[in-house]
């Protein structure tokens, strides 16, 4: 069946409305993290001047840079970069239940997690390292335009109710962050972190929820709906709920730390009404955390 033109323009112009929104946001939220000038670059072998420092002792006479030297009294050394970047594979999910929110003060656990995910992509491309999605659409790459690519992948949407983790495709040795409510089947986390491993692939396991999902407010009559409108639970007394609803999402939260120990990875979580520059600084570092250095 041939698609309505006048439905694919309209879906064309919501993404596009959302991606110049979606960019500025990562932009400003890792404008206001400060990092310092290099990021993650790390001085060692390479073409690419890094930076001068002055001279120490055990620097051969071979590592001064004569020119740079002769401005002053003091001897400057000149660092290449470290060239072996990071691949980093992220994966946001993007399925319907990512778009809950329980105030329209908040913003949605989608939109928070887009925002980080891309902020934190920008702040590693700074820092010299290559990005991309999980998977086979876009595979990890430096540069300005790979941050566009990433905030147009991000803007869409799975009809889905819960997404699975992408686990396809994972470069050996890279770094990945998966950013999700994890409210779908265990097992699909478990498969994701476990081909992750297997492949030396390290990283952070970001748990993204709304307040109300921590403190489940809900009294009375009340209609539990999922955002894509495939699960229905109607129930006189919620709050007869509450404590099973809490015990289940406490060992939700128990078994995916258990996962994040044995793999490797480090688990947080954040939630929708908290500050997204700490959330984002954390998330940074935890990455930072992960990388594991080959001699």
């Amino acid at each position: 069946m041939t698609p309505d033109p006048i439905t694919l323009r309209q879906s064309a112009e919501d993404q596009a409305a959302r991606l110049p929104a979606l960019l500025a946001r990562a932009e400003q939220l890792a404008g206001a993290v400060l990092l310092g000038d290099h990021g993650r670059r790390r001085a060692g072998t390479g073409d690419d001047f890094w930076q001068y420092r002055p001279a120490q002792a055990g620097d051969s006479r071979r590592m001064i840079d004569h020119r740079r030297s002769a401005r002053g009294d003091t001897q400057f050394v000149r660092e290449r970069e470290w060239q072996i970047a990071q691949s980093v594979m992220l994966w946001c999910d993007q399925g319907a239940s990512m778009r809950f929110n329980s105030s329209d003060a908040l913003p949605t656990k989608a939109e928070r997690a887009r925002v980080l995910t891309l902020a934190l992509a920008i702040l590693l491309v700074r820092g010299g390292e290559r990005v991309g999605l999980t998977g086979t659409r876009l595979p990890p790459r430096r540069g300005r335009m790979q941050v566009v690519r990433l905030a147009q992948m991000l803007s869409e949407d799975s009809d889905d109710d819960y997404s699975p983790p992408e686990h396809r495709a994972m470069i050996p040795h890279a770094q990945a962050l998966f950013a999700s409510d994890f409210m779908g089947d265990i097992a699909d986390v478990q498969l994701a972190l476990t081909k992750a491993a297997d492949r030396g692939v390290r990283g952070v396991l970001m748990h993204v929820l709304d307040p109300s999902e921590e403190a489940f407010p809900f009294r009375g009559r009340t209609i539990f709906e999922s955002v894509g409108g495939t699960l229905r639970h109607e129930t006189l007394k919620a709050n007869d709920l509450r404590d099973r609803y809490l015990e289940r999402l406490a060992a939700r939260k128990a078994e995916l730390q258990r996962l994040c120990a044995l793999t490797g990875w480090h688990y947080g979580v954040h939630h929708t009404d908290s500050s997204a520059q700490s959330a984002l600084l954390w998330l940074y570092r935890a990455m930072d955390r992960s990388v594991v250095v080959r001699g």
